[in-house]
């Protein structure tokens, strides 16, 4: 099941192919918000064989050619390394990009700037660049970056001290009060022959297995590859990593309770996608696929109705569904497993 966004997001339609950052699924606005920065041919998407394929039917501008299907999940440090890999033998010069297809950002022409500029002091600075995000709250759901000395000449731009792993809620306090931590928010700026490079010489759990992608035999590195991060494997170990404080906003989609910060809201801070109403109810999140969903004088829950299943939780126990779906009774279970995907929602 796609546990984060359960019921909705399920393996046949994953959470980015919902549309819970705009009327638009997830990946849509991933794409058009990179028209007028890269060529269509110049775009990869990074997926398993069966996502990539539903990615792809959602993305009607582009084609196989576009796709680089991982024969087997390996995390993001495999597969950044061969991505890296198949544009260096493309263009041993080229800037790569990685983005996640789950973020909300606005404005797009801001964001496509600062890529811009990020790509060019990347290429002149030889470093791999991460874009942090300042922090408005205390997060704990989002992993930190620790800045460090500014990079040589470069005002918008510093040297990364540390990644710092997702923090308690008295840390979380802390790094908002000190100034100098960043959101991660996971997305990549390099020159793909430095990342090799670094790859090489940080990740022994990666840089063995490139003679297969020299040779061509990807399903054999996928195999023979151990799964690691990309932050693990180089970003936490290389020294030339730098990092850039994001001119635009931006938010990770990575529970029903976010939606409530990407959705449009009413007066009472409820957000309804679908069919409904929410009468004298405050700070809902409500998600209807099939009929409607009508909630009246309750507050702060996530109300979430498709064919078959319904799902009412406290907003603030949003990031703790998949354990509870983990433990739910087998029949129960067996039940919501067995109901058939939808392919569309409504709003």
């Amino acid at each position: 099941m796609g546990a984060r966004f359960w019921p909705a997001s399920t393996p046949a339609r994953p959470k980015q192919l919902l549309p819970l950052g705009s009327e638009r699924p997830l990946i849509v606005d991933t794409r058009e918000r990179l028209r007028g920065l890269v060529d269509p041919e110049r775009i990869r998407l990074l997926a398993g064989p069966e996502l990539g394929a539903r990615l792809l039917e959602a993305l009607p501008d582009l084609t196989p050619a576009n796709l680089l299907a991982e024969p087997r999940a390996r995390g993001t440090g495999p597969v950044l390394a061969w991505a890296s890999h198949e544009l260096a033998r493309r263009d041993p010069e080229a800037v790569m990009v990685s983005l996640h297809a789950d973020h909300v950002i606005a404005p797009d022409d801001v964001f496509r700037a600062q890529l811009v500029r990020v790509a060019e002091l990347a290429s002149a600075h030889r470093r791999l660049f991460t874009v942090g995000v300042t922090p408005d709250r205390p997060e704990t759901g989002y992993g930190y970056i620790r800045r460090g000395a500014p990079l040589e000449g470069e005002p918008d731009a510093a040297l990364v001290d540390a990644f710092v792993e997702k923090p308690d809620r008295a840390t979380a306090e802390r790094y908002l009060a000190d100034g100098s931590y960043l959101w991660n928010t996971g997305i990549f700026v390099w020159p793909v022959g430095l990342f090799l490079d670094e790859v090489r010489a940080h990740a022994p759990e990666i840089a063995p297995h490139l003679p297969l992608l020299d040779a061509g035999d990807v399903a054999g590195f996928f195999d023979s590859v151990e799964p690691v991060s990309v932050d693990v494997a180089v970003l936490e170990r290389s020294r030339r990593v730098a990092v850039a404080p994001a001119r635009f906003a931006w938010d990770d989609v990575g529970s029903w309770e976010a939606v409530g910060r990407t959705r449009a809201a009413d007066f009472a801070e409820n957000v309804l996608v679908g069919a409904g109403a929410l009468p004298d109810s405050a700070r809902c999140v409500a998600w209807a696929e099939d009929g409607a969903v009508v909630a009246w004088g309750v507050e702060d829950l996530v109300i979430v109705h498709r064919p078959g299943v319904t799902l009412v939780l406290p907003r603030e126990r949003a990031a703790d569904l998949k354990t509870m779906l983990a433990g739910l009774p087998e029949d129960v279970r067996r039940h919501i497993e067995g109901e058939p995907a939808r392919e569309g929602t409504d709003g």
